[in-house]
Formats: structure tokens, sequence, C-alpha cells
């Protein structure tokens, strides 16, 4: 087959990308906490204008802007909603919408948890 040397190619070029900064932050559009009522999962639609399907979003530290899609409300309408975030080198974030009933539509972003990626990410040094 022809195609598995581009396969190869392809994946040679995506281990080196990640290679190449290995600070990178994973964005996740789910609960951690799992106790709280008033939380949902969200979509990450897109970070900086650019949007993926790829989950988690894999991002360099520093201020992003989110567009974020909440759960749907009570006439099946999805809210989408901006949030800034300052990325920290070698974290992930699990965002979540928060809202005050389960049938709004509109919600408020916020980071369920942050969670620091080990010893297999080094952050730069200060």
């Amino acid at each position: 087959m022809k195609t598995w040397p581009w396969m190869t190619a392809l994946g040679v070029a995506l281990v080196q990308g990640c290679a190449t900064n290995p600070a990178t932050s994973q964005l996740l559009g789910e609960r951690y906490f799992l106790t709280p009522i008033d939380t949902y999962p969200v979509q990450i639609a897109s970070v900086d204008g650019s949007s993926s399907t790829v989950t988690p979003k894999f991002v360099e530290p520093g201020v992003r802007r989110l567009l974020l899609r909440g759960p749907p409300g009570g006439a099946g309408v999805s809210a989408v909603e901006s949030f800034t975030l300052d990325v920290k080198p070698c974290t992930r974030y699990y965002i979540v919408a928060v809202k005050a009933n389960p049938l709004d539509t509109s919600f408020t972003p916020k980071v369920d948890f942050e969670q620091p990626l080990g010893s297999s990410c080094r952050a730069p040094a200060p």
C-alpha cells in the first residue's frame, strides 16, 4: 500500500512536533469534580480562533481566548461564551459550565480543576 510511508512520515512529524515544545498544556471540557450539580461539561469550540476536533486540546502556555459551547437548555439550544484563560506550562485544565438552572441556556465558564502533568512534561526554566 502506498499510504503506509505517508502515514509513517505523518506520525514522525507529529512526534517531533510534540518533542519541540515539551511544555504544552491540555484543555478539557469535562467535569473533574462530579459532586456539584450545577456544573456541566462544555465543548471547546475554538482556541485563539482555531478549531479542531482533537480532545484534549494541546496549547502553548500564555493567555488564550477560548470559545465554549455550553450544554443545551430547555429548548435544546446551546449558548456560546468566550473565556480568557492564562495557561500555565505543563498543566491540564478541566473547564466546565456553571448554570443556575438546568433549563437555562446561559452559563458561566469556570476552571473546575488544574492538574499538573508530572515529570513527562518539562516546564521552561524561569
